[in-house]
């Protein structure tokens, strides 16, 4: 599924490749906040590779980098994919990078297993890799991993709905992300933790790539195959909203119970508003600047980051449960992202 280029030391050169490649590879200078682009600034060199540069959460994961370059001295360069998924894209960013001599990468793969091999001949080149929100399979092949618990993540929701059903039969709709993504895997096998629930009780799976459109697209089958489905979990927020939409079309909006993950503006205000449940928030922008100011240690001592550090996971919902600790959604827009 990978796909490799050789590359020259030209960072010319490496821009053009990465043009071809469909990827945006960028040293952001002082008007983006994160330092000179000179490569006779002195300052450490930081690599910033995200699934697209699209979505919300890696929107402000960026934003948190280029904050933590600028505040610590460092160089960024960031890269992304064309579309969620683009394993042969990282793979090539990850070497215009090396080329372009940054000591540190940090990354959110697309593809958990494929892009290991890629990782590997960066660390054997030195470079100090990190895995942000997504872990690597296995997760020893990085450095370190910077992210949510998504296992907890999805627990936390689903502790909340079993509570929100109080004792009610579950008919349960799981529209998760897509396969060989370990982020959709725990939050999934979380959810189904919480509810103290089997798979025999998902009585319809479908991924929708954590998308709206797709989403919608997958709760309009699901009502299909199970019209009594009563609990929906998503993989995210664009997903639940597209489960919304699908379900306020047949009139069942307000008995079905919606929770879902990630915590950004727009899925807090969801919310808020009634349209979701209750949301396990994440920080986007705290995993990225943690990881900025590990790369430039790196640098300066030469100790690598190592093992799991959790940036924090809180439920979000304006119905609280019994049992179940959560905070407001007054809290959740205070600290939401996107």
């Amino acid at each position: 599924m990978s796909r490799t280029t050789r590359l020259s030391s030209s960072l010319l050169r490496a821009a053009a490749v990465t043009g071809v490649a469909a990827l945006t590879l960028t040293a952001c200078g002082s008007g983006s906040g994160s330092g000179s682009t000179s490569s006779g600034s002195g300052k450490v060199k930081v690599g910033l590779i995200t699934k697209t540069d699209t979505n919300p959460f890696f929107v402000k994961m960026k934003e948190g980098a280029e904050r933590a370059a600028k505040e610590n001295g460092a160089q960024l360069s960031t890269a992304a994919g064309k579309f969620d998924g683009d394993n042969a894209g990282q793979v090539t960013a990850i070497e215009n990078m090396v080329a372009a001599g940054v000591k540190g990468i940090l990354i959110t793969p697309s593809d958990s297993k494929a892009i290991v091999p890629a990782i590997q001949k960066a660390r054997a080149k030195g470079v100090l890799v990190i895995a942000l929100d997504t872990p690597t399979e296995p997760e020893s092949a990085v450095d370190a991993l910077f992210a949510t618990d998504n296992l907890k993540a999805g627990q936390l929701i689903g502790e909340y709905a079993k509570a929100a059903m109080k004792a009610k039969t579950a008919k349960i709709a799981a529209l998760d992300l897509a396969p060989g993504v370990s982020v959709g895997v725990q939050r999934h096998n979380g959810f189904l933790k919480g509810f103290g629930a089997t798979e025999k009780d998902v009585v319809c799976a479908q991924d929708t790539g954590g998308d709206q459109a797709k989403g919608q697209t997958a709760m309009e089958n699901c009502l299909q195959k199970s019209p009594d489905i009563n609990v929906v979990y998503t993989i995210n927020e664009p997903a639940a909203l597209g489960a919304y939409t699908a379900l306020k079309a047949r009139g069942r909006e307000k008995d079905v119970l919606i929770v879902s993950v990630d915590g950004g503006c727009t899925g807090t205000q969801a919310v808020k508003d009634g349209k979701i449940a209750a949301t396990s928030q994440q920080y986007p922008l705290k995993m990225a600047a943690e990881g900025v100011k590990a790369v430039v240690t790196y640098a300066k001592d030469g100790k690598k980051a190592s093992g799991y550090t959790d940036t924090g996971v809180t439920l979000i919902t304006d119905k609280a449960q019994d049992g179940v600790t959560s905070k407001d959604t007054g809290y959740g827009l205070e600290n939401c992202w996107g």
